[in-house]
């Protein structure tokens, strides 16, 4: 038995005229006659009485259509997810965020944006590293992540880099490096100045792609600093910061943080130290709702840039 017999036969039972029901079916009445003849052997009832003015079902028939019909509804219901996860509108997307990069206010946009889009899409968010974050992308526990620095490249992981800021430098409050000097433009440092510094890092290999970019820095330049704490979590970071425990780097958009006990200075021009905003992806899974955000989540970001060109 196959679906195409369930249609045969609830168009049948519907005209009550195998005739009628073949000129809608868009088929010839013998062959539909044979198919009707084909079910009921397989079945082993008879599914209608044949008169000279048409067919009516049987007490087994109208058993039958009430089976067929619900099995079609449920078919027909089903295509339509299958096609509404194809094009993205339903479906469940998981989300891993690093702690820098929800606090960088693109990625709740995105959220808000996603939501309003695609209603059909349930958001699953999680919290944790950039190694972790990407392993899960990459072994499907997640369909995608916000992160700042790639720590690994997994084969098949796409890592998008959606906007770009500059990395600051975050102290506490009585750090001689939060006195700005008078004349000194935004209080701006000098990558010698960090010269002994204590500093607080994400532990690696959780995010050593920040931090290990300004090591790089500070080695090339002939500047030692003394790392004093690794810990898992920015937040856990910028705490023990305002606690007075070491300086460390942050996105600027960290910026706010413990404002009462923390200082943000922006680095000299010449520190090339930046902080991108970094979506991973499976590249094998660009259709339903993984397909839908990282397309609409390019969108946003483009947009963004192209209004962070125009007022500069």
């Amino acid at each position: 038995m196959e679906f195409r017999h369930l249609r045969y036969f609830v168009a049948v039972a519907d005209a009550r005229h195998i005739t009628r029901a073949a000129e809608r079916l868009g088929m010839q009445q013998p062959p539909l006659s044979q198919q009707i003849k084909g079910l009921e052997v397989e079945l082993g009832v008879p599914l209608f009485l044949r008169h000279p003015k048409g067919v009516t079902l049987t007490d087994a028939g109208q058993l039958f259509y009430a089976e067929a019909t619900r099995l079609l509804r449920d078919c027909a219901a089903m295509q339509e997810r299958m096609l509404a996860f194809a094009d993205g509108s339903q479906g469940m997307l998981s989300i891993g965020f690093t702690s820098s990069s929800a606090a960088h206010d693109f990625t709740p946009e995105a959220l808000r944006v996603c939501r309003a889009t695609y209603p059909g899409i349930q958001l699953v968010v999680s919290e944790n590293n950039a190694a972790e974050i990407t392993d899960a992308v990459a072994s499907s526990r997640l369909h995608c992540g916000f992160l700042r620095v790639p720590v690994a490249w997994p084969k098949g992981v796409v890592l998008k880099t959606l906007l770009q800021e500059p990395a600051v430098l975050a102290m506490p409050r009585d750090h001689p490096l939060a006195q700005v000097p008078v004349g000194k433009k935004q209080g701006a440092v000098q990558l010698k100045e960090l010269q002994g510094e204590k500093f607080i890092f994400v532990r690696k290999p959780g995010a050593p792609g920040l931090y290990a970019n300004l090591l790089e820095l500070c080695t090339r330049e002939g500047v030692a600093i003394n790392v004093v704490s690794e810990v898992d979590r920015m937040m856990t970071n910028l705490n023990l910061v305002a606690a007075g425990a070491g300086i460390s780097v942050v996105p600027s958009s960290m910026q706010g943080t413990h404002h009462n006990a923390i200082v943000y200075r922006p680095l000299a021009r010449s520190v090339k130290l930046g902080a991108p905003l970094t979506l991973a992806y499976r590249k094998s899974d660009c259709h339903g709702p993984t397909g839908a955000f990282v397309e609409l989540v390019t969108k946003i970001a483009a947009e963004r840039a192209r209004g962070a060109t125009a007022s500069a």
